[in-house]
Formats: structure tokens, C-alpha cells, sequence
């Protein structure tokens, strides 16, 4: 590393910047929360000097209006890893800044006779929300200590701070907290994280987030992405016919080396649940990005790709004696001695059709005639556990993802059977319900 250390000092030149005699303004790049300062806004400055008990402005992006009017309490450099305490930072300096508690990413802190926003990239947009509610399930608080509503908000609400493409949105129920952000990984790592932190949560599949086209209303529009793969050639045939039934349009097909690199632009519907898909499709050497491209025209429905789910009719522990006859109907998602409950989806039906309600709970009856010994010989096909990422591509629109520290359920979001097939029958027929 030192060489290539040594050759970044020789050849890439200082950062561009009047240092003396001219005001002092930063764009801010990042947010820092401190648990003893607040909101810290992290940048490099651009022009002028900063010191420590300045005067400040915060301007919006765009507009130029004056956000908040504050002072300088603290002024960090960063060396490195490392934050060092300075009382002055000028042009070049990387620097956090505390003192001006509403300031966001991509906006200007400059000195009060400054009036021109600096110049900024976009940060994309959300494009798909998923919902957080309290974990309402019959097995709920047997392994989290975060339970409530409240505790759930204050850990969004304060991840919202600092992380810039998430948006946190109120629902109006005091139990649930709409997230938006950019895409299913996002939104996985920050569940990960909480029950990590021991949060016992709710949530729901991700959706698409729809808009109404400004000149026409009665048009929606949904997000585009552009999406590049990296692939090996015998796969490629594969990844555009999986792309291509995900509304996917080919724009380019290049050779790269010894890949094949294609660029699609496709509705983000059809990147939910792709990732997993496509990993299995290249063996796990294809490379996938993806960005933001636009709101278009609204593509169409999908095509079903999943099969109906066996609904657990009853509360209790699973045994292999009802999962051995469970098992002859389809795919399990739970082992011998699990924990069930009314409403929580213990497999996948091997024929579709509509949900079929099962007992994995039922013992068998010791009687004379059947000793309770033959349960041994009883060979169950081993179930592969939940992850994070295969449970969000998977998850159905009536369903729901309950989370805990070291558990990963799929449930109905209605877990008694009879509002849920009253609820079944109200079918919406457009998508106007999931505009924003």
C-alpha cells in the first residue's frame, strides 16, 4: 500500500479552493448522528475558513432559501479514521460541523453573505416501502426486548437521520411506520440490524411506490431502472429470458473480456425478488447493478410465479407425525418441535390454487394397536431456514414477515381465517390504492 500511497501524493493534484479572503461554504455529502452533539453535517470545504464559534447559514439544494441560522459548537477534521477536535478547517479540509441540527445532505453551510447553493448530484429517489408494525403474533416477546411501538419509531426515526435515501412516513395508526428507500438490500440490512438490536417486529412485502403522471392524472407511472449484468456466455441466453418476462427491454449486448455484458431497462417490480433468482442462474458469477433511470408508463401485471400457501389452523408445536402427512402436499417450511400458530404459513402447496388450511400440530393416538416407538422411522425432508433476502422475494401481498432475534416466520397479515376470507373476496381491480 505504501507505493500506491506515495504515487496518490505525487500525481493527484490539491483540492481546488480559495483558502484566504474568501467565504467560507461546504456542501454537505453525509450526515454523522453524536450521541452528545446531534446531527453532524460531514463535507469538504469548499472555499474560505471555518472556525469555531462562526456564524452559519444552511441553504437548500436548489432553491437557495434559508433553512436554519445557527453557530458553530464543534468542528471535527478527518484524518484517516480518526476524528480530530480542530478550533479552524479551510479549503480542502474534510470536516464535520455541528450547530445547525436541520441541515440535510446536499445542502450548502456557508457564511451569512453567501446566497448561492453550491452545486450537487441528485440523490435518487425511493422507489419501493414496506411497512414496520409491532410484532402481533401468539409467539410475540419470547425473545426480543424491543417490543413497542415507540421503541420501533425512535430506531427509525433515528436511522433516518443519518442514513439520506430513507424515508420514514407516518400511516396515521400508532402501531405502524411506513419505510421507503431504494431497494430490497437496503431495507434488509436495516431489519438485520434491528433484530440484531433485539427488535421483535412485523413487516410487510415491499411495494412499488406508483405516481400519477402531472399532465395526465387518470395515468400512473411506476419506476424504471437501468440494470447491467456481467455474465458468463452460456448463461446470457438464460438472464434475458428471466429479464425479458420481468417487462425487461434489451438495450445493449457487449462483450467484455470474457463476459457478456447486457443492459436492460425494467420496471423496479420486476428487480423484487430478482437477486436470488440470479444467483442461482449464474452459479454465482454474474455481476448485477442496478440505478435509478425514471418514471414511465405503467408496464402491466406479472405473471403468477408462486404457488398457494398451507395455512396453520392451529396453535401449538408442530410434530412429525402431521408434518409426515403435511409433507405429501407440498414443500415445509417448519421441523419437528417448531412453534405454530393460527394463521402462519408452514408450506407451499405443490399444485396452486387457493390456500389450504393444515394441522401440524395433530399427535398421534397411543392406542393398543399403533406404539408411539414407530415415530422414529419417520423420514422428514429436511427444511432449509429463512433468510432475509429469500423471504422478501418470496412473501405473497396477503402475507407478512415476523422477524425476531433468531427467528424468521412467514404469517398471514389476517391471522383469523374467517375475516381472511372475507378480506380475500375484495379483489382490487386497478392501482390506484398504491399510488403515492
Amino acid at each position: 500500500m505504501v507505493p500506491l500511497l506515495d504515487a496518490i501524493l505525487d500525481r493527484v493534484p490539491p483540492p481546488r479552493g480559495q483558502r484566504e479572503g474568501a467565504p467560507f461554504s461546504m456542501l454537505v455529502t453525509q450526515l454523522e448522528a453524536n450521541p452528545y452533539l446531534g446531527k453532524c453535517a460531514l463535507g469538504r470545504v469548499t472555499s474560505g475558513i471555518v472556525s469555531v464559534g462562526d456564524s452559519i447559514r444552511v441553504l437548500a439544494p436548489e432553491t437557495g432559501d434559508v433553512i436554519e441560522a445557527g453557530k458553530v459548537t464543534k468542528l471535527f477534521l478527518r484524518s484517516g479514521v480518526q476524528q480530530i477536535e480542530m478550533a479552524q478547517a479551510g479549503a480542502g479540509d474534510l470536516v464535520a460541523i455541528s450547530g445547525v441540527p436541520k441541515v440535510g445532505v446536499n445542502s450548502t453551510i456557508a457564511s451569512p453573505d453567501v446566497t448561492t447553493p453550491l452545486e450537487f448530484i441528485p440523490i435518487d429517489p425511493p422507489t419501493i416501502s414496506v411497512t414496520f408494525s409491532v410484532n402481533d403474533s401468539p409467539l410475540a416477546g419470547r425473545e426480543g426486548t424491543m417490543l413497542t411501538s415507540n421503541m420501533i419509531r425512535d430506531r427509525l426515526l433515528r436511522e433516518a437521520e443519518t442514513n439520506v435515501a430513507l424515508q420514514i412516513v407516518s400511516d396515521g395508526k400508532s402501531e405502524s411506520m411506513e419505510v421507503r428507500g431504494r431497494g430490497e438490500l437496503q431495507l434488509s440490512v436495516l431489519i438485520e440490524t434491528m433484530r440484531r438490536e433485539g427488535f421483535e417486529l412485523s413487516v410487510t412485502p415491499p411495494r412499488v411506490l406508483f405516481k400519477r403522471d402531472p399532465e395526465n392524472p387518470k395515468l400512473a407511472l411506476e419506476p424504471y431502472e437501468e440494470i447491467t449484468v456481467d455474465v458468463d456466455h452460456d448463461v446470457s441466453g438464460n438472464v434475458i429470458e428471466k429479464l425479458t418476462k420481468r417487462k425487461g427491454e434489451l438495450k445493449s449486448f457487449v462483450d467484455v473480456a470474457d463476459k457478456a455484458r447486457i443492459v436492460f431497462h425494467i420496471p423496479t417490480r420486476g428487480l423484487l425478488g430478482y437477486a436470488s433468482e440470479f444467483k442461482n442462474d449464474t452459479h454465482g458469477t454474474g455481476v448485477m447493478n442496478h440505478a435509478f433511470l425514471h418514471y414511465g408508463e405503467y408496464a402491466g401485471a406479472f405473471e403468477k410465479t408462486r404457488k398457494s400457501s398451507m395455512i396453520c389452523m392451529a396453535q401449538g408445536t408442530a410434530t412429525s407425525y402431521a408434518l409426515n402427512m403435511v409433507e405429501a402436499r407440498g414443500r415445509l417450511f417448519v421441523r419437528n418441535g417448531d412453534d405454530v400458530y393460527s394463521g402462519m404459513v408452514v408450506g407451499e402447496l405443490s399444485k396452486d390454487g387457493t390456500d389450504l388450511d393444515v394441522n401440524p400440530t395433530k399427535a398421534k393416538q397411543l392406542t393398543n394397536v399403533r406404539a408411539a416407538g414407530k415415530d422414529e422411522t419417520i423420514r422428514l425432508t429436511p427444511v432449509k431456514p429463512w433468510s432475509l433476502e429469500a423471504v422478501i422475494a418470496y412473501i405473497n401481498p396477503d402475507e407478512a414477515i415476523e422477524v425476531t432475534p433468531s427467528q424468521i416466520r412467514l404469517r398471514k397479515q389476517i391471522l383469523d381465517p374467517t375475516r381472511r376470507k372475507q378480506n380475500s373476496r375484495k379483489r382490487i381491480s386497478d392501482i390506484s390504492h398504491f399510488i403515492d
